[in-house]
């Protein structure tokens, strides 16, 4: 029986177990899949060193496992964030299927409204959503805790001028995750409009508190189950070299 895993540090809100077992079940394939929690990176040594045939990487070490990989393929070197770990002929590779989940959940709601966007987070998960805004030819800027280049901005500087000006807003920080419900990102929501798509790539609630703010002010949205769904099932092409 194959082994399969999602490293992660808090994995209490992920559905991804639940998924590859339904998949396992329905498919009738003879494999499990596993949570595996980690205190730090360092601690990657037993899950690389071939017990699974395949691992998904999520918050918050898609970035910070790449220097323990052999090869990256060339969107996840594009991207710089890895969310799935192949190991083919003693390599350990690294992909990015994040970005084709969120294109194939985003695609069906893109108009030619949505010109420009804002992504709320600047980690692992963002780099995936600004290589697909970027590649259907969107302008994107970021909102982040701590700026530090010229396309980002703090949070207090999100008014209605900017809001205006990009009707595309993307959540890629954990903030309102199980079982922290009641978080909620801390933006101008009045002035969202019926004319805006807002998408939260957090599924677990179904409609986290940034969603609802959004809908109550008339904004069109978009959780992250649709992703999940497409990244995974992308990530198990790879393992069994289906790309």
């Amino acid at each position: 029986m194959k082994h399969y895993g999602l490293i992660g540090k808090s994995l209490d809100h992920s559905f991804s177990k639940t998924f590859f077992a339904k998949y396992f079940e329905l498919n009738d394939i003879e494999a499990r899949y596993h949570l595996v929690e980690i205190a730090d990176i360092t601690e990657h040594e037993d899950l690389l060193s071939g017990k699974y045939a395949g691992l998904n990487v999520t918050i918050p070490y898609k970035e910070s496992i790449i220097p323990y990989l052999d090869e990256l393929s060339p969107e996840a070197a594009q991207i710089g964030a890895v969310n799935v770990i192949e190991f083919s002929k003693g390599k350990k590779i690294g992909h990015n299927t994040d970005a084709f989940g969120f294109h194939q959940s985003i695609k069906p709601f893109l108009t030619n409204r949505h010109e420009r966007a804002i992504i709320l987070g600047s980690g692992g998960a963002s780099k995936a959503v600004e290589f697909v805004l970027r590649t259907i030819g969107l302008d994107v800027i970021f909102i982040s805790r701590n700026p530090n280049t010229a396309n980002q901005f703090s949070y207090d500087e999100v008014n209605n001028y900017m809001l205006d000006a990009c009707k595309l807003i993307v959540n890629t920080t954990p903030v309102g995750t199980f079982p922290d419900i009641d978080a909620v990102i801390d933006i101008p929501y009045e002035f969202l409009t019926e004319d805006h798509l807002v998408v939260d790539l957090i599924y677990n609630p179904e409609e986290t508190k940034f969603l609802l703010n959004a809908r109550l002010n008339g904004a069109e949205i978009l959780n992250g189950s649709s992703m999940l769904k497409e990244q995974a099932l992308k990530s198990w092409e790879i393992w069994n070299g289906n790309e």
